[in-house]
């Protein structure tokens, strides 16, 4: 709605507004928002509890951290680097270079076919389209099942119905299951908070939709996406119960697909079941948690350069 100003008449002038004295929400101090709040009950204690809900949160996680550190430093010894595994140095080389494989491999395979999967459903499919609500209720399904039902699985099918055994090709393909719906879920909802205005400007351009899709939409979405990733990464790496079924529990170094081998978190419970070497099994833990943070660093990294990129 437009103004008319009359010839000869002057505008009425708006008054000014002190433009530092404004604060916005997200500067203002940490007492200034405890004043607001204390002026609405519900609203403090619902911001209490928020508090002290991400407290308890952190304060559990820096006590797991700093419990298995201070258990499991102290057993860390040359030996347990060695090249050969034998019952004195229980050495976690070969678990380390398994899991590593075995993670890789699963993501390589899994990861693509998630995300195109979330595509399909977001960008190409409708959301009224009752072949997506089957898929979506699947894989939220899939999700919540635990991991000894798809060990289970993978040992009927893949070791036993096509004949692959024991073998780090039965165990990929178990946890390509297992991923695939963390994936895929993730994405999508990494896709659907995306704003439709990208989109359109996109398409106002003269681009196609395909083209909309790699260079917009998905640089956009992209740190959803590689936290998905890193979820799926978490869950592969830590994994046991699927793997002692199909990957086996096999000490020596996996030199192939189709030969058995064990992970380090299968190599950490042997250690700590056995009771003969649990300061090695604390050690194990130790070495488990820096691979993970040190994986999930090199993907948030490979994650924000190419965002950076695009």
């Amino acid at each position: 709605m437009t103004e008319t100003v009359l010839i000869g008449q002057e505008p009425e002038l708006q008054p000014e507004v002190d433009v530092s004295k404004i604060v916005p929400i997200n500067r203002q101090s940490f007492g200034d928002k405890l004043r607001a709040y204390a002026k609405k009950p519900f609203s403090m204690i619902l911001m209490l509890l928020v508090m002290l809900a991400a407290l308890v949160t952190a304060a559990i996680v820096i006590f797991i951290v700093v419990y298995t550190l201070a258990q499991g430093i102290p057993n860390l010894k040359g030996s347990l680097f060695a090249w050969s595994y034998n019952s004195d140095n229980v050495s976690m080389t070969y678990a380390i270079i398994n899991t590593l494989f075995l993670a890789g491999m699963t993501i390589v395979i899994a990861a693509p076919i998630g995300v195109f999967a979330a595509i399909f459903m977001v960008e190409y499919a409708k959301s009224t389209n009752i072949f997506v609500k089957i898929v979506r209720m699947a894989a939220e399904t899939l999700s919540g099942i635990p991991s000894i039902v798809f060990g289970i699985f993978g040992m009927i099918f893949f070791v036993g119905v096509l004949g692959w055994g024991y073998s780090m090709l039965a165990g990929i393909f178990t946890m390509v299951l297992m991923t695939l719906p963390l994936i895929m879920r993730t994405t999508e909802e990494a896709l659907l908070a995306v704003p439709d205005s990208f989109r359109e400007g996109s398409f106002a351009l003269g681009a196609g939709k395909l083209r909309t899709i790699f260079v917009i939409i998905l640089p956009s979405a992209m740190s959803g996406i590689i936290s998905g990733i890193i979820l799926a990464i978490g869950r592969v790496v830590g994994e046991t119960a699927a793997l002692i079924y199909t990957g086996g529990s096999s000490r020596r170094l996996a030199g192939g697909f189709m030969q058995s081998g064990a992970t380090l978190a299968i190599h950490m419970y042997l250690l700590a079941n056995e009771g003969l070497h649990v300061g090695e099994a604390w050690a194990t833990a130790v070495v488990l948690i820096v691979l993970v943070v040190v994986i999930n660093g090199l993907a948030e990294f490979v994650g924000n350069k190419l965002k950076k990129e695009y």
